[in-house]
């Protein structure tokens, strides 16, 4: 983990600090050209008070500032089930790694989140919009493989990833 960082859970005191940083990252992917992967409040309130009730809600610290959220959820992921172009690269137990958000200030972020996610499980898969360009770039260069296509719930298509490590 970079210089000062930390992680630890959200709790529900911290929801508007989760929904800042989420705003953040809504605002990041729009300067960036993805314009349609948090459109019409996605994700919402309610979603992030599910994460930090279910204790799948993380938040990474700077010198005990908080910089950066993610959900770190147990699978399987129901919108995995059906993977499109490809495959996943096991059928192993993994988790799964959404509603990443950082300051934009702050580098090194998916990395040291990653970092940590690793030390606690040996299997991760995660999505992202097709213009998440950002996204697609840091995990390739963490070492995950594109493996296909799934649809969400309401339809819509997100690129998939997958990385396993040996424990």
């Amino acid at each position: 983990m970079t210089g000062n960082r930390s992680v630890r859970k959200a709790k529900t005191c911290d929801t508007k600090t989760v929904l800042r940083l989420i705003d953040c990252g809504r605002n990041t992917m729009i300067a960036s050209g993805n314009m349609h992967q948090w459109d019409a409040g996605h994700p919402s309130r309610k979603q992030i008070e599910e994460d930090i009730a279910n204790g799948n809600s993380y938040l990474l610290f700077e010198d005990d500032k908080p910089i950066a959220t993610w959900a770190f959820i147990n699978g399987p992921e129901p919108t995995y089930a059906v993977i499109y172009e490809g495959s996943w690269l096991n059928m192993e137990p993994y988790y799964v790694i959404h509603r990443v958000a950082s300051l934009p200030q702050y580098h090194g972020v998916m990395k040291d989140l990653l970092d940590w996610c690793f030390l606690k499980v040996h299997n991760i898969r995660i999505d992202t919009h097709r213009d998440n360009t950002i996204m697609q770039h840091c995990l390739t260069k963490y070492g995950f493989t594109y493996c296909g296509i799934i649809h969400l719930q309401n339809g819509d298509e997100r690129l998939v990833y997958q990385k396993s490590v040996d424990n």
